[in-house]
């Protein structure tokens, strides 16, 4: 007899279900922008968004679990997922895997040909380019920041009958990818006794030293400026820059705070702090956006 609560729990960790639903988090809110930038919200379109979005996602982390479940086995954080403990088997993954990810796009593609596209491009970079890349080279972290900064641009595109390219969703892209690199470096800091045993290579030396904590510095700093640019551009207010400036002076002094120490604690500030700011910023500029 099938355990419906166990698979349920099971899926939701092949999923990653709280990453899944940070990722739809942001393609939500830069749709809802491009509602605003329209003059007009379809919410079908927005459930539809969110139904993909989700299944799209899901596909690509079952993938990522599949190609990793071997590895996964050795980190204390991963070897209770339903592949390395043994619950799932690789092909049951790959099935449901293979169902979210042609289901997902379909969906998305009945909202425009762009969106649908693009969702592809993101399971392909992030299960079969990033995912390898990760035991060989830190370059990994460069690579996964495009499928990581894709969900914005997915979002406003899928927000259009037929969608054009102005500065909008490249600078919604352009903050998203650039705070990859402060969170996915001060978590690589945290777990990279975990990370180790995998052999995942993701700090920027590979090593806890000061050149890495540097390059999280330096790329929390860099998030400040490039999360000024809505209002610079016209198309967000003052409310947007003076959160910017705030929040992200906040995320640079415990960046700059590890650079210093070098410590396990203020890793994790940087850290929980990054997990905060960026729909903190994309909250404000949805209430705060103007149309242009």
């Amino acid at each position: 007899m099938i355990n419906v609560k166990g698979f349920i729990n099971d899926l939701k960790q092949l999923i990653k279900v709280r990453l899944s639903f940070t990722v739809v988090f942001s393609a939500s809110v830069a749709f809802l922008v491009g509602s605003k930038f329209q003059g007009e919200t379809n919410w079908l379109n927005w459930v539809i968004l969110t139904v993909g979005g989700l299944l799209v996602t899901g596909s690509a982390n079952g993938f990522n679990e599949i190609i990793e479940r071997n590895l996964d086995k050795l980190m204390h954080r991963t070897a209770d997922r339903p592949l390395p403990a043994g619950r799932m088997t690789s092909g049951q993954a790959l099935v449901l895997s293979l169902l979210m990810g042609l289901i997902g796009t379909l969906l998305l593609v009945r909202l425009n040909f762009l969106t649908g596209v693009l969702s592809v491009f993101s399971i392909l970079l992030y299960a079969f380019f990033y995912t390898p890349l990760k035991q060989k080279s830190p370059i990994a972290v460069f690579v996964g920041a495009f499928p990581g900064a894709l969900p914005p641009l997915i979002g406003y595109f899928a927000a259009f009958k037929q969608p054009y390219i102005n500065e909008i969703p490249l600078i919604l892209f352009g903050i998203q990818f650039v705070w990859q690199f402060p969170h996915f470096w001060s978590i690589a800091w945290v777990l990279d006794e975990d990370y180790k045993r995998a052999g995942f290579r993701l700090l920027p030396t590979t090593k806890k030293d000061s050149i890495s904590a540097f390059m999280v510095f330096l790329s929390a700093l860099l998030l400040i400026p490039v999360s000024l640019l809505p209002t610079w551009y016209g198309f967000a207010g003052y409310t947007l820059a003076a959160v910017s400036l705030l929040v992200g002076l906040v995320f640079a002094y415990f960046a700059f705070q590890l650079f210093l120490k070098r410590d396990l604690t203020s890793a994790r500030k940087v850290m929980f702090t990054s997990f905060f700011i960026l729909p903190l910023l994309q909250l404000v500029l949805l209430f705060d956006f103007i149309r242009i």
